[in-house]
Protein backbone atom coordinates (compact mmCIF):
# COMPACT_ATOMS: atom_id res chain seq x y z
CA UNK A 1 0.00 0.00 0.00
CA UNK A 2 2.63 2.57 1.15
CA UNK A 3 4.75 2.22 -1.85
CA UNK A 4 1.41 2.92 -4.25
CA UNK A 5 0.68 5.76 -2.03
CA UNK A 6 4.70 6.79 -2.50
CA UNK A 7 4.89 6.90 -6.01
CA UNK A 8 1.58 8.63 -6.60
CA UNK A 9 2.75 11.71 -4.22
CA UNK A 10 6.08 11.70 -6.25
CA UNK A 11 4.29 11.56 -9.63
CA UNK A 12 1.69 14.52 -8.32
CA UNK A 13 4.94 16.41 -7.20
CA UNK A 14 6.35 16.45 -10.79
CA UNK A 15 2.99 17.81 -12.23
CA UNK A 16 3.10 20.42 -10.51
CA UNK A 17 4.39 22.85 -13.51
CA UNK A 18 0.96 22.03 -15.24
CA UNK A 19 -2.30 23.13 -13.27
CA UNK A 20 -0.25 24.55 -10.17
CA UNK A 21 1.82 26.69 -12.32
CA UNK A 22 -0.91 28.24 -14.35
CA UNK A 23 -2.57 29.29 -11.54
CA UNK A 24 0.88 30.48 -10.41
CA UNK A 25 1.08 32.54 -13.66
CA UNK A 26 -2.51 33.83 -13.62
CA UNK A 27 -1.81 35.40 -10.10
CA UNK A 28 1.38 37.01 -10.76
CA UNK A 29 0.43 38.01 -13.52
CA UNK A 30 -0.97 41.50 -11.36
CA UNK A 31 1.50 44.54 -11.70
CA UNK A 32 3.04 43.37 -8.57
CA UNK A 33 3.05 39.97 -6.56
CA UNK A 34 0.05 39.87 -4.24
CA UNK A 35 -0.45 40.62 -0.97
CA UNK A 36 -0.93 38.09 1.84
CA UNK A 37 -3.80 38.56 4.59
CA UNK A 38 -3.13 35.57 7.15
CA UNK A 39 -5.63 35.05 9.55
CA UNK A 40 -5.29 32.09 12.25
CA UNK A 41 -7.82 31.56 14.95
CA UNK A 42 -7.00 29.03 18.45
CA UNK A 43 -8.83 25.99 19.25
CA UNK A 44 -11.49 26.22 15.90
CA UNK A 45 -12.31 22.77 15.02
CA UNK A 46 -13.15 22.70 11.50
CA UNK A 47 -17.51 22.12 11.97
CA UNK A 48 -17.64 25.93 13.52
CA UNK A 49 -18.31 27.25 10.23
CA UNK A 50 -22.36 28.27 8.68
CA UNK A 51 -21.76 27.94 5.44
CA UNK A 52 -19.98 24.71 5.45
CA UNK A 53 -22.46 22.92 7.07
CA UNK A 54 -23.07 23.76 10.65
CA UNK A 55 -26.68 26.21 11.01
CA UNK A 56 -26.26 26.71 14.60
CA UNK A 57 -23.33 29.03 14.53
CA UNK A 58 -23.39 32.49 13.02
CA UNK A 59 -19.90 33.38 11.11
CA UNK A 60 -21.61 35.95 8.25
CA UNK A 61 -17.48 37.07 7.14
CA UNK A 62 -16.11 33.27 7.62
CA UNK A 63 -19.38 32.68 4.74
CA UNK A 64 -18.23 35.10 2.96
CA UNK A 65 -14.41 34.04 2.76
CA UNK A 66 -16.01 31.07 1.66
CA UNK A 67 -18.02 32.07 -0.88
CA UNK A 68 -15.49 34.31 -2.28
CA UNK A 69 -12.36 30.96 -2.76
CA UNK A 70 -11.90 27.51 -1.95
CA UNK A 71 -12.83 26.10 1.36
CA UNK A 72 -10.41 23.05 1.76
CA UNK A 73 -13.03 20.04 3.86
CA UNK A 74 -10.14 17.58 4.66
CA UNK A 75 -7.50 19.98 6.21
CA UNK A 76 -5.69 18.88 9.59
CA UNK A 77 -2.34 19.32 11.75
CA UNK A 78 -0.09 16.14 12.13
CA UNK A 79 -0.90 16.38 15.87
CA UNK A 80 1.08 17.69 19.10
CA UNK A 81 3.92 16.52 21.01
CA UNK A 82 2.85 17.99 24.05
CA UNK A 83 -0.43 19.32 25.74
CA UNK A 84 -0.11 22.52 24.57
CA UNK A 85 -1.02 21.85 20.88
CA UNK A 86 -0.74 25.16 19.61
CA UNK A 87 3.04 25.23 19.84
CA UNK A 88 4.33 22.46 17.36
CA UNK A 89 0.76 23.45 15.19
CA UNK A 90 2.15 26.88 15.13
CA UNK A 91 6.01 25.95 14.66
CA UNK A 92 4.92 23.57 11.61
CA UNK A 93 2.70 26.17 10.08
CA UNK A 94 5.29 28.62 9.83
CA UNK A 95 8.74 26.32 9.08
CA UNK A 96 6.61 24.25 6.86
CA UNK A 97 8.53 21.27 8.73
CA UNK A 98 6.82 17.99 9.63
CA UNK A 99 6.17 17.24 13.49
CA UNK A 100 9.40 15.68 14.40
CA UNK A 101 11.32 17.46 12.21
CA UNK A 102 11.13 20.80 13.96
CA UNK A 103 13.49 20.79 17.02
CA UNK A 104 12.56 20.01 20.23
CA UNK A 105 13.63 19.50 23.79
CA UNK A 106 12.17 16.84 26.19
CA UNK A 107 10.63 18.15 29.13
CA UNK A 108 9.00 16.04 31.59
CA UNK A 109 9.11 13.16 28.75
CA UNK A 110 7.44 15.78 26.56
CA UNK A 111 8.86 16.88 23.33
CA UNK A 112 8.75 20.37 23.43
CA UNK A 113 8.92 21.44 19.41
CA UNK A 114 10.16 25.11 18.50
CA UNK A 115 11.00 27.67 15.88
CA UNK A 116 14.81 27.51 15.86
CA UNK A 117 16.21 31.12 16.68
CA UNK A 118 18.41 31.39 13.28
CA UNK A 119 17.82 28.06 11.15
CA UNK A 120 15.22 27.07 9.02
CA UNK A 121 13.57 30.35 7.61
CA UNK A 122 9.49 30.70 8.12
CA UNK A 123 7.15 31.45 6.14
CA UNK A 124 7.15 35.44 6.84
CA UNK A 125 10.78 35.20 6.40
CA UNK A 126 10.83 34.33 3.11
CA UNK A 127 8.62 37.01 2.33
CA UNK A 128 10.26 39.61 4.05
CA UNK A 129 13.39 38.33 2.23
CA UNK A 130 11.33 38.57 -0.93
CA UNK A 131 10.96 42.35 -0.56
CA UNK A 132 7.75 42.38 1.61
CA UNK A 133 6.91 44.18 4.44
CA UNK A 134 5.48 41.78 6.68
CA UNK A 135 3.27 42.69 9.89
CA UNK A 136 2.65 40.63 12.95
CA UNK A 137 0.15 40.84 15.61
CA UNK A 138 -1.22 38.44 18.10
CA UNK A 139 -0.49 35.12 19.18
CA UNK A 140 3.25 33.80 18.52
CA UNK A 141 3.99 31.45 21.14
CA UNK A 142 6.71 30.69 20.20
CA UNK A 143 10.50 33.01 21.22
CA UNK A 144 10.86 36.50 20.23
CA UNK A 145 13.90 35.91 18.38
CA UNK A 146 11.87 33.87 15.36
CA UNK A 147 9.32 36.94 15.64
CA UNK A 148 12.01 38.98 14.79
CA UNK A 149 13.55 37.66 12.04
CA UNK A 150 9.68 36.83 10.46
CA UNK A 151 8.46 40.64 10.79
CA UNK A 152 9.58 43.76 9.77
CA UNK A 153 7.12 45.34 11.92
CA UNK A 154 4.20 44.31 14.14
CA UNK A 155 1.60 45.46 16.96
CA UNK A 156 0.13 44.17 20.29
CA UNK A 157 2.71 41.35 20.08
CA UNK A 158 1.80 38.44 22.27
CA UNK A 159 4.07 35.72 23.05
CA UNK A 160 2.37 33.31 25.16
CA UNK A 161 -0.22 30.77 25.07
CA UNK A 162 -3.24 31.85 26.61
CA UNK A 163 -4.42 34.67 28.73
CA UNK A 164 -7.65 36.40 29.98
CA UNK A 165 -8.92 37.83 26.84
CA UNK A 166 -9.68 41.09 28.63
CA UNK A 167 -6.04 41.08 30.16
CA UNK A 168 -3.72 40.20 27.78
CA UNK A 169 0.02 40.66 27.94
CA UNK A 170 1.65 42.30 25.03
CA UNK A 171 4.85 43.86 23.31
CA UNK A 172 4.92 46.72 21.19
CA UNK A 173 6.82 45.83 17.97
CA UNK A 174 10.72 45.81 18.62
CA UNK A 175 12.81 46.72 15.67
CA UNK A 176 15.93 45.71 17.51
CA UNK A 177 13.99 42.57 17.95
CA UNK A 178 14.66 42.65 21.78
CA UNK A 179 11.66 42.63 23.78
CA UNK A 180 13.70 42.27 26.51
CA UNK A 181 10.93 44.38 28.95
CA UNK A 182 8.32 43.59 30.35
CA UNK A 183 4.76 43.12 28.75
CA UNK A 184 1.80 45.38 29.24
CA UNK A 185 -1.73 44.59 29.17
CA UNK A 186 -3.64 45.49 26.42
CA UNK A 187 -6.69 47.07 26.85
CA UNK A 188 -9.23 45.43 25.09
CA UNK A 189 -10.98 42.01 24.36
CA UNK A 190 -8.16 39.95 22.31
CA UNK A 191 -10.23 39.54 19.37
CA UNK A 192 -10.55 43.87 19.09
CA UNK A 193 -7.33 44.33 20.25
CA UNK A 194 -5.72 42.67 17.71
CA UNK A 195 -7.79 43.41 14.45
CA UNK A 196 -7.11 47.06 15.69
CA UNK A 197 -3.74 46.63 15.22
CA UNK A 198 -4.40 44.93 11.76
CA UNK A 199 -6.73 47.69 10.47
CA UNK A 200 -4.73 50.23 11.31
CA UNK A 201 -1.59 49.16 9.96
CA UNK A 202 -3.89 48.77 6.35
CA UNK A 203 -5.60 51.98 6.83
CA UNK A 204 -1.90 53.31 7.07
CA UNK A 205 0.12 51.23 4.84
CA UNK A 206 1.20 53.31 2.12
CA UNK A 207 4.32 51.43 0.68
CA UNK A 208 4.87 50.51 -3.00
CA UNK A 209 5.88 47.09 -1.88
CA UNK A 210 3.35 44.13 -1.37
CA UNK A 211 2.55 42.79 2.53
CA UNK A 212 2.15 39.94 4.10
CA UNK A 213 -0.26 40.59 7.27
CA UNK A 214 -0.12 38.07 9.96
CA UNK A 215 -3.11 38.33 12.22
CA UNK A 216 -3.01 34.99 14.82
CA UNK A 217 -6.01 35.67 17.62
CA UNK A 218 -6.54 34.19 20.91
CA UNK A 219 -10.14 33.22 20.18
CA UNK A 220 -11.91 31.06 20.93
CA UNK A 221 -9.32 29.56 23.49
CA UNK A 222 -10.78 29.46 26.70
CA UNK A 223 -11.57 31.12 29.02
CA UNK A 224 -14.76 31.48 26.63
CA UNK A 225 -15.67 34.52 27.83
CA UNK A 226 -17.08 36.66 25.07
CA UNK A 227 -19.47 39.35 25.21
CA UNK A 228 -22.51 39.56 27.28
CA UNK A 229 -24.30 40.40 23.67
CA UNK A 230 -22.92 37.60 21.92
CA UNK A 231 -23.35 34.59 24.70
CA UNK A 232 -27.08 35.78 24.84
CA UNK A 233 -26.85 34.79 21.05
CA UNK A 234 -26.92 30.98 22.12
CA UNK A 235 -28.86 29.34 24.63
CA UNK A 236 -27.63 25.84 25.76
CA UNK A 237 -30.95 24.50 25.41
CA UNK A 238 -31.00 25.32 21.85
CA UNK A 239 -27.83 23.77 21.10
CA UNK A 240 -27.70 20.07 19.95
CA UNK A 241 -25.40 17.42 21.51
CA UNK A 242 -22.56 15.95 19.51
CA UNK A 243 -23.70 12.69 18.33
CA UNK A 244 -20.55 10.87 19.43
CA UNK A 245 -20.70 12.49 23.42
CA UNK A 246 -19.59 10.31 25.94
CA UNK A 247 -19.74 10.84 29.48
CA UNK A 248 -16.08 9.65 29.36
CA UNK A 249 -13.56 8.05 27.25
CA UNK A 250 -13.55 4.34 27.42
CA UNK A 251 -9.57 3.39 28.09
CA UNK A 252 -7.24 6.15 29.41
CA UNK A 253 -5.83 7.80 26.01
CA UNK A 254 -2.77 9.04 27.83
CA UNK A 255 -4.39 12.54 28.77
CA UNK A 256 -7.61 11.52 30.85
CA UNK A 257 -6.87 14.23 33.43
CA UNK A 258 -4.87 17.36 31.26
CA UNK A 259 -5.18 20.71 31.99
CA UNK A 260 -7.86 21.04 29.38
CA UNK A 261 -9.58 18.13 30.77
CA UNK A 262 -10.21 19.28 34.26
CA UNK A 263 -12.29 22.48 33.00
CA UNK A 264 -15.66 20.48 33.34
CA UNK A 265 -16.42 17.37 35.93
CA UNK A 266 -16.68 13.66 35.48
CA UNK A 267 -18.84 12.11 34.10
CA UNK A 268 -19.39 14.50 31.18
CA UNK A 269 -22.80 15.85 31.49
CA UNK A 270 -25.25 17.08 28.48
CA UNK A 271 -25.98 20.06 30.10
CA UNK A 272 -22.26 20.76 30.79
CA UNK A 273 -21.29 20.01 26.97
CA UNK A 274 -24.12 22.14 25.52
CA UNK A 275 -23.13 25.25 27.79
CA UNK A 276 -19.61 24.67 26.90
CA UNK A 277 -20.65 24.77 23.22
CA UNK A 278 -22.49 27.53 23.66
CA UNK A 279 -19.46 29.98 25.13
CA UNK A 280 -17.50 28.46 22.39
CA UNK A 281 -20.15 29.45 19.54
CA UNK A 282 -20.31 32.56 21.37
CA UNK A 283 -16.35 33.22 21.33
CA UNK A 284 -16.45 32.35 17.44
CA UNK A 285 -19.40 34.79 16.47
CA UNK A 286 -18.03 37.59 18.28
CA UNK A 287 -14.16 36.75 16.26
CA UNK A 288 -15.96 36.34 12.74
CA UNK A 289 -17.24 40.07 13.61
CA UNK A 290 -13.59 41.41 14.21
CA UNK A 291 -12.62 39.51 10.90
CA UNK A 292 -15.32 41.54 9.31
CA UNK A 293 -13.40 44.16 10.30
CA UNK A 294 -10.02 43.57 9.34
CA UNK A 295 -11.92 42.31 5.68
CA UNK A 296 -13.63 45.76 5.72
CA UNK A 297 -10.23 47.84 6.35
CA UNK A 298 -8.73 45.11 3.42
CA UNK A 299 -11.52 46.53 0.66
CA UNK A 300 -11.32 50.04 2.06
CA UNK A 301 -7.38 49.99 1.52
CA UNK A 302 -7.98 49.56 -2.21
CA UNK A 303 -5.36 46.29 -1.58
CA UNK A 304 -8.12 43.60 -1.71
CA UNK A 305 -8.04 42.61 -5.73
CA UNK A 306 -4.73 42.06 -5.12
CA UNK A 307 -4.39 40.04 -2.06
CA UNK A 308 -4.86 36.44 -0.81
CA UNK A 309 -6.80 35.92 2.05
CA UNK A 310 -5.68 32.82 4.56
CA UNK A 311 -8.37 31.95 7.46
CA UNK A 312 -7.09 28.88 9.49
CA UNK A 313 -7.80 27.70 12.92
CA UNK A 314 -4.21 26.37 14.55
CA UNK A 315 -5.93 22.33 16.25
CA UNK A 316 -9.65 21.37 16.76
CA UNK A 317 -11.43 20.66 20.39
CA UNK A 318 -13.31 17.72 21.67
CA UNK A 319 -16.65 19.72 23.95
CA UNK A 320 -17.93 16.67 24.66
CA UNK A 321 -17.02 14.01 21.54
CA UNK A 322 -15.95 10.99 23.14
CA UNK A 323 -16.03 11.77 26.68
CA UNK A 324 -13.37 14.52 25.80
CA UNK A 325 -13.41 18.54 26.68
CA UNK A 326 -9.70 18.97 24.92
CA UNK A 327 -7.69 18.85 22.01
CA UNK A 328 -5.23 16.27 23.21
CA UNK A 329 -6.33 13.47 20.98
CA UNK A 330 -5.94 12.14 17.72
CA UNK A 331 -9.71 11.72 17.34
CA UNK A 332 -11.18 13.75 13.70
CA UNK A 333 -12.33 16.23 16.12
CA UNK A 334 -8.95 17.05 17.61
CA UNK A 335 -6.58 17.31 14.63
CA UNK A 336 -9.38 18.59 11.71
CA UNK A 337 -9.33 22.41 11.04
CA UNK A 338 -10.62 24.95 9.19
CA UNK A 339 -8.92 26.24 5.96
CA UNK A 340 -10.70 28.82 3.45
CA UNK A 341 -8.08 30.45 0.77
CA UNK A 342 -9.66 33.30 -1.79
CA UNK A 343 -7.83 35.97 -3.92
CA UNK A 344 -6.70 36.34 -7.20
CA UNK A 345 -6.99 33.80 -9.68
CA UNK A 346 -8.56 31.58 -6.87
CA UNK A 347 -11.78 30.25 -7.53
CA UNK A 348 -15.19 31.10 -6.21
CA UNK A 349 -17.36 29.19 -3.86
CA UNK A 350 -15.59 25.95 -4.16
CA UNK A 351 -14.83 23.25 -2.12
CA UNK A 352 -11.90 20.61 -2.05
CA UNK A 353 -12.06 17.65 -0.06
CA UNK A 354 -8.26 16.55 -0.53
CA UNK A 355 -6.27 15.72 2.18
CA UNK A 356 -3.84 18.07 3.35
CA UNK A 357 -1.69 19.40 6.22
CA UNK A 358 -1.65 23.14 7.55
CA UNK A 359 2.00 23.07 7.19
CA UNK A 360 1.33 23.09 3.13
CA UNK A 361 0.32 26.56 3.29
CA UNK A 362 3.89 27.86 3.31
CA UNK A 363 4.78 26.19 0.06
CA UNK A 364 1.42 27.16 -1.67
CA UNK A 365 1.82 30.65 -0.81
CA UNK A 366 5.19 30.78 -2.09
CA UNK A 367 3.97 28.97 -5.44
CA UNK A 368 0.94 31.29 -5.97
CA UNK A 369 3.02 34.61 -5.32
CA UNK A 370 5.55 33.12 -7.34
CA UNK A 371 8.51 32.68 -4.57
CA UNK A 372 10.78 29.71 -4.82
CA UNK A 373 9.65 27.15 -1.68
CA UNK A 374 13.23 26.87 0.75
CA UNK A 375 14.42 23.25 0.56
CA UNK A 376 13.84 23.37 4.57
CA UNK A 377 10.14 22.68 3.69
CA UNK A 378 8.49 19.29 4.33
CA UNK A 379 5.11 20.45 2.89
CA UNK A 380 3.49 20.10 -0.76
CA UNK A 381 2.26 23.01 -2.47
CA UNK A 382 -2.16 23.36 -2.93
CA UNK A 383 -1.52 25.23 -5.93
CA UNK A 384 -2.29 22.65 -8.05
CA UNK A 385 -5.53 21.63 -5.95
CA UNK A 386 -7.06 25.44 -5.60
CA UNK A 387 -7.24 24.68 -9.69
CA UNK A 388 -8.42 21.50 -10.10
CA UNK A 389 -10.72 19.67 -7.40
CA UNK A 390 -9.71 16.31 -8.47
CA UNK A 391 -6.06 16.94 -8.06
CA UNK A 392 -4.09 15.19 -5.22
CA UNK A 393 -1.04 16.18 -3.16
CA UNK A 394 -1.37 13.42 0.03
CA UNK A 395 -2.85 9.95 -0.26
CA UNK A 396 -2.31 9.78 3.38
CA UNK A 397 -1.99 11.45 6.45
CA UNK A 398 -0.05 10.93 9.49
CA UNK A 399 -1.19 12.18 13.38
CA UNK A 400 1.01 11.89 16.60
CA UNK A 401 -0.17 13.24 20.47
CA UNK A 402 2.98 12.66 22.22
CA UNK A 403 4.31 9.38 23.17
CA UNK A 404 1.17 7.29 23.32
CA UNK A 405 -0.86 7.99 20.23
CA UNK A 406 -0.05 7.47 16.65
CA UNK A 407 -2.41 7.62 13.90
CA UNK A 408 -2.95 6.91 10.11
CA UNK A 409 -5.26 7.70 7.48
CA UNK A 410 -5.68 6.21 3.96
CA UNK A 411 -8.51 7.33 1.79
CA UNK A 412 -11.61 7.14 4.15
CA UNK A 413 -10.26 4.56 6.84
CA UNK A 414 -8.69 5.78 10.36
CA UNK A 415 -5.94 3.16 12.12
CA UNK A 416 -5.21 4.55 15.69
CA UNK A 417 -2.57 3.08 18.29
CA UNK A 418 -2.21 3.84 21.29
CA UNK A 419 0.22 2.49 24.83
CA UNK A 420 -0.44 4.20 28.02
CA UNK A 421 1.73 2.79 30.37
CA UNK A 422 2.45 -0.38 28.20
CA UNK A 423 -1.74 -0.75 27.58
CA UNK A 424 -2.23 -0.81 24.68
CA UNK A 425 -5.39 -0.07 22.49
CA UNK A 426 -6.28 -0.15 18.62
CA UNK A 427 -9.09 1.94 16.69
CA UNK A 428 -10.17 1.01 13.22
CA UNK A 429 -12.51 3.75 11.69
CA UNK A 430 -14.45 3.84 8.30
CA UNK A 431 -14.57 7.55 7.96
CA UNK A 432 -16.85 7.29 4.97
CA UNK A 433 -20.03 5.85 6.93
CA UNK A 434 -18.36 6.92 10.42
CA UNK A 435 -16.95 10.63 10.44
CA UNK A 436 -17.61 10.62 13.88
CA UNK A 437 -15.81 7.98 14.59
CA UNK A 438 -18.04 6.02 16.50
CA UNK A 439 -17.37 2.51 16.00
CA UNK A 440 -14.76 0.62 16.09
CA UNK A 441 -14.16 -1.86 13.72
CA UNK A 442 -10.49 -2.97 15.26
CA UNK A 443 -11.98 -6.44 16.97
CA UNK A 444 -13.54 -7.65 13.00
CA UNK A 445 -11.87 -10.29 11.75
CA UNK A 446 -12.52 -8.98 8.27
CA UNK A 447 -10.65 -6.23 8.85
CA UNK A 448 -7.12 -7.81 10.07
CA UNK A 449 -5.72 -7.49 6.53
CA UNK A 450 -6.56 -4.10 6.51
CA UNK A 451 -5.14 -3.20 10.39
CA UNK A 452 -2.12 -4.60 8.74
CA UNK A 453 -1.24 -2.48 5.74
CA UNK A 454 -2.21 0.50 7.83
CA UNK A 455 -0.28 -0.58 10.38
CA UNK A 456 2.91 -0.84 7.64
CA UNK A 457 2.09 2.38 6.47
CA UNK A 458 1.47 4.33 9.94
CA UNK A 459 4.99 2.51 10.43
CA UNK A 460 6.45 4.44 6.89
CA UNK A 461 5.31 7.35 8.01
CA UNK A 462 6.85 7.99 11.33
CA UNK A 463 10.60 6.84 9.74
CA UNK A 464 9.90 9.35 7.45
CA UNK A 465 8.63 12.26 9.74
CA UNK A 466 11.27 11.02 12.07
CA UNK A 467 8.93 10.40 14.83
CA UNK A 468 11.29 8.69 17.48
CA UNK A 469 9.02 5.85 19.06
CA UNK A 470 9.09 2.47 17.82
CA UNK A 471 5.90 0.24 17.82
CA UNK A 472 7.77 -2.75 18.49
CA UNK A 473 8.76 -1.63 21.71
CA UNK A 474 6.56 -2.74 24.86
CA UNK A 475 6.70 1.49 25.44
CA UNK A 476 7.47 2.32 22.05
CA UNK A 477 10.67 3.26 23.19
CA UNK A 478 9.95 6.35 25.97
CA UNK A 479 12.05 4.61 28.19
CA UNK A 480 15.07 4.56 25.94
CA UNK A 481 14.50 8.32 24.54
CA UNK A 482 13.81 9.19 28.31
CA UNK A 483 17.47 8.03 29.47
CA UNK A 484 19.24 9.61 26.36
CA UNK A 485 17.41 12.92 28.10
CA UNK A 486 15.32 13.90 23.91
Amino acid sequence: MRDTLVRRDLLRLSMLGGAGLALREQITAAPRRPNIVFLLSDDQRFSTIRALNNTEIETPNLDSLARRGVAFTNAYIMGGTQSGVCVPSRSMLHTGRMLFRVPRSMVNNIYSPEIPDNAWTTFPETFRKAGYTTFGTGKWHNRPPSFARSFSTGANIFFGGMSNHLQVPVHDFDPTGEYAGKPRVGEKFSSELFSDSAVKFLNEYRNDKPFCMYVAYTAPHDPRMAPQAYRERYSPSRIALPANFLPEHPFDNGNLRGRDESLAPWPRTPEIVRQHMADYYAMITHLDGQIGRVLQALEKSGQADNTIIVFAGDNGLALGQHGLLGKQSVYDHSVHVPLLISGPGIPRNQRRDALCYLLDLFPTLCDLAGLPVPASVDGKSLATVLRDSQARTHDSLFHAYVNFQRAVRAEDWKLILYNVDGAKHTQLFDLRTDPLEKHNLADDVRQGGRIRDLTALLRGWMKTAGDPMDLDQPDWGTAALTRKGI
